[in-house]
């Protein structure tokens, strides 16, 4: 099967402009198998790809567009940093004509829902930014079963640590740990047994362990995101993790989170999230500044 005509590669979830998680977003037609889909991380260096089917220009508004994942393990259900570079690309993709804030339903395999990107600069600028968000949908929490604790902790290294009391099973699609250190020194120095992580969460059906130092008076916080078991050992930037994490903390007065991540691996992220505590629950929106939209042709970057 040849390669994808069209890739973008966009880095997702910027901090200041820099950093940010690489993505790969392909418009699929449906030409490629799932092999060839789990292959495109590899062979265009990401952690993550994102495979789009767009509606034909005279569909009805708003487009509906597919939307899928794969990482080189296989299909996910949801990733968040994925949905806003695949909305950064198709802003882009809609020029001037989509106005001022691009609005568009996405369809992933497990729901539909509404994601937003606005250009952030001028109209026609080399290297476009986009402020992007998306409803990650509901999340649910719940406390750890004694196996899950003792199994996904153990591996962390932080067993014995005090985080234990603290730590919540969340998930928008599939579960993972949420687990709490005492500070960002705490963070920094968290060095998993990845084969151990690997073969707990395998047997717990988890996605990984989300690991976040406790937030500042304004939200400010960070995090590491470890999942090896989908063939990212340390994720740049988890937007559906801060999303669970939002969820979490607005039940303790906190509805404003911007989690700092890829600091240890040399590649800064930040995620925004906000939490509206309603009748209904509590709805979360979540994303970032998606930026430098770099084309590449059949797998080779654009001259």
């Amino acid at each position: 099967m040849a390669p994808p005509d069209v890739t973008a590669i966009v880095r997702a979830c910027l901090r200041d402009g820099a950093g940010g998680s690489p993505t790969a977003v392909v418009l699929d037609d449906d030409r490629l198998g799932d092999e060839e889909r789990r292959r495109v991380p590899l062979e265009q260096g990401t952690s993550h790809a994102v495979f789009l089917q767009v509606p034909r220009p005279d569909a009805p508004e708003p487009p509906l567009v597919r939307i899928r994942f794969f990482t080189s393990e296989g299909e996910l259900p949801a990733c968040g940093h994925g949905t806003v570079a695949a909305l950064a690309f198709l802003a882009s993709r809609a020029g001037a004509e989509a106005g001022p804030e691009y609005r568009v339903t996405l369809r992933a395999s497990t729901r539909t829902f509404d994601g937003w990107a606005v250009r952030q600069g001028a109209e026609g600028a080399s290297s476009p930014y986009f402020s992007a968000g998306f409803d990650p949908g509901p999340v649910g929490i719940r406390y750890p079963t004694a196996a899950e604790r003792g199994l996904a902790l153990a591996p962390l290294g932080i067993a014995g640590q005090g985080a234990a009391p603290g730590v919540r099973v969340a998930g928008v699609g599939r579960e993972r740990l949420l687990v709490p250190v005492a500070s960002r020194a705490a963070l920094a120095a968290v060095d998993p047994d990845l084969d151990g992580l690997r073969d707990a969460c395998d047997r717990l059906g988890l996605l990984g362990a989300y690991v976040y130092s406790p937030p500042s008076p304004a939200g400010r916080l960070a995090a590491r995101m470890f999942a090896p078991s989908i063939g990212v050992p340390e994720d740049i930037a988890n937007a559906n993790s801060t999303a669970c994490l939002a969820a979490l903390l607005a039940r303790q007065g906190t509805t404003r989170i911007s989690v700092d991540m890829g600091d240890a691996i040399g590649k800064p992220a930040t995620i925004t999230a906000t939490a509206h505590v309603g009748p209904s629950g509590v709805r979360i929106r979540v994303g970032g500044t998606a930026g430098a939209v770099g084309l590449r042709v059949a797998g080779r970057p654009e001259a």
